[in-house]
């Protein structure tokens, strides 16, 4: 394998592009309530996102010996070195996180939080329907990285306008995890997991897919025409993260991996807005 691939699928199969992905869309909430985090901040948000999507694949493959999916396959080769990365990337987060927040409130309600969000996917995971669950990694996503700019937001910096593009930003996140279940369906079906694209039709799902890209387009556009300038670089932003999510999932040529890859790279769009 020549390098350049070999170290995508490295980077890939570490999950590193959803960190990245993570961390811009901390910066599009950054950007949109008038804030200026320090730099450390984004590096405690990617050890955390890193931290759960290593831990939940190394929990997908604690009762495999083999594997059709790439990602898990890698997890699957590698778990001792992953799971001594999580425990080493915990303790860096945490420690990171009482030196730059201290023992404040801030760090207080984000332990909270973390322990909620844990508690609720454990719940749905064990109780709660298929759908649920798909809604919830969304909603976790979202607010988890809204949080921090939520708690050092001015009361005058909050919107309306802000919660239609948090409700945005969370239609888009729904939008990717309904694509990569149709994507992934017969990986999932081989490695035993059942997914949304198992419980209901794939015909449905298409349809609800492009229902909700086209609602996520639209509002998106309504958004840029409608809201005073300073939120047009933030409509563009969503609009164009929609349309790479819809343009990459229906085009038939496109191998599967490179579709999986694209979505993922559609949530580094937001650093643009280091340019404008």
């Amino acid at each position: 394998m020549r390098p350049i691939p070999r170290f995508f699928q490295l980077f890939s199969g570490l999950s590193l592009d959803v960190v990245v992905g993570a961390m811009a869309s901390l910066y599009f909430f950054q950007e949109l309530l008038h804030l200026s985090l320090e730099w450390p901040v984004f590096g405690l948000l990617g050890l955390a996102v890193w931290t759960i999507y290593s831990l939940d694949h190394l929990l997908d493959t604690k009762k495999m010996s083999h594997t059709s999916s790439a990602r898990r396959t890698f997890h699957l080769k590698y778990r001792t070195f992953l799971g001594w990365g999580i425990l080493v990337a915990v303790g860096a987060g945490l420690g990171g996180a009482w030196f730059w927040m201290g023992w404040g409130k801030e760090f207080q309600l984000t332990l909270i939080l973390a322990f909620s969000m844990a508690g609720c996917r454990w719940a749905i995971q064990k109780f709660g329907p298929i759908l649920l669950k798909e809604v919830s990694i969304a909603l976790f996503y979202l607010v988890g990285t809204i949080w921090l700019p939520l708690l050092r937001v001015k009361a005058v910096d909050l919107s309306w306008e802000v919660l239609i593009f948090a409700v945005l930003f969370f239609v888009v996140a729904l939008l990717n995890l309904w694509m990569l279940s149709l994507l992934d369906r017969e990986e999932d079906r081989h490695d035993g997991f059942v997914s949304l694209a198992h419980v209901y039709p794939p015909q449905q799902l298409i349809q609800w897919i492009q229902r909700l890209s086209f609602v996520g387009i639209f509002t998106s556009l309504a958004a840029f025409i409608l809201l005073p300038s300073f939120y047009r670089p933030f409509s563009c932003i969503l609009l164009l993260m929609f349309l790479v999510h819809y343009l990459t999932f229906f085009q038939s040529q496109l191998p599967v991996t490179q579709k999986r890859q694209r979505m993922e790279l559609a949530f580094w769009i937001p650093w643009l807005l280091l340019w404008i």
